[in-house]
């Protein structure tokens, strides 16, 4: 794998710049309720040397009755600031589930203009596997100046994903399984129809992922979108359940040099829940 500090890095090289001054780490874990799993408990427990806990459900735009809805980017800025998080950093995101939920937290620092932000590959479970350190001490904080550059071409809202679907001039691509896109799987939250935004095309985020849940290289994962459909001539919008697997395709995407991509937020939590949207099935 090619370390890239601006896409994803491997645990070696977290390794090797683990004491750099200016180096962040965040903890950006985050489950479906039914998981079972409690991140802040599972952070306080073991985390890698330096991290800073992101919550996903906290660090959001709280006016909206989505869920985790991308944060304005004052808030941003006041909660990255108290944990220490500023201009000149470079960050490093990681999950307990492999690769999940950071790369969300990655395409949240993209969309306030930061590039200098990475994905760890294979996240907690693979530095846990290799045997690296471990602490469970919160990390001394300095408050670090920050400032931000909103970069509104990132993110899609539902008017701009229906005129999308109508014209065909974006590729939508669905992060969720194969059944929940076909309607034939339930869906997680309750008063959700089933089924996809037509014109969509599936690549569940699964599948962009190797047995050891690390990102697959460059030519398997443009070969996964090429299978499933997908013009990559087209720009790309990426979506799932809430927003937060949409962000693995988008990393995949940059990962194979493809730039015209964003996600739409609200994702089937929104375009599920309303009725006059149209729903494609099968």
């Amino acid at each position: 794998m090619q370390d890239d500090p601006k896409t994803l890095v491997s645990t070696d090289w977290l390794a090797a710049h683990l004491r750099d001054p200016d180096l962040r780490i965040l903890d950006a874990s985050w489950y479906l309720p039914d998981a079972g799993r409690d991140p802040k408990a599972e952070y306080a427990a073991g985390h890698i040397p330096g991290a800073r806990f992101f919550d996903i459900d906290e660090i959001a735009e709280h006016r909206s009755a989505l869920p985790h809805m991308a944060p304005p980017s004052e808030k941003f800025i006041s909660r990255l600031r108290a944990m220490g998080v500023g201009d000149g950093h470079q960050v490093v995101v990681y999950d307990g589930a492999g690769i999940l939920s950071a790369p969300r937290v990655w395409w949240t620092f993209r969309l306030m203009g930061k590039t200098d932000v990475a994905v760890l590959d294979g996240g907690l479970p693979k530095w846990r596997a290799e045997g690296c350190e471990i602490e469970d001490m919160e990390p001394i904080i300095r408050d670090r100046h920050m400032t931000v550059q909103r970069q509104a071409g990132l993110v899609k809202d539902v008017t701009q994903v229906a005129a999308a679907s109508k014209l065909g001039d974006w590729e939508i691509v669905d992060a969720r399984s194969a059944a929940r896109f076909r309607g034939e799987a339930p869906e997680p939250r309750p008063g959700l129809r089933g089924g996809h935004i037509p014109g969509a095309k599936n690549v569940p985020y699964q599948g962009l992922l190797t047995p050891e849940g690390t990102l697959l290289p460059p030519d398997a994962l443009r070969a996964a979108f090429e299978a499933a459909g997908v013009d990559l001539k087209k720009p790309v919008i990426s979506s799932c359940g809430s927003g937060i697997t949409a962000c693995v395709l988008d990393l995949a995407l940059e990962r194979i040099g493809h730039r015209a991509h964003a996600v739409y937020d609200g994702s089937w939590a929104e375009w599920g829940m309303y009725g006059d949207l149209k729903v494609a099935k099968g």
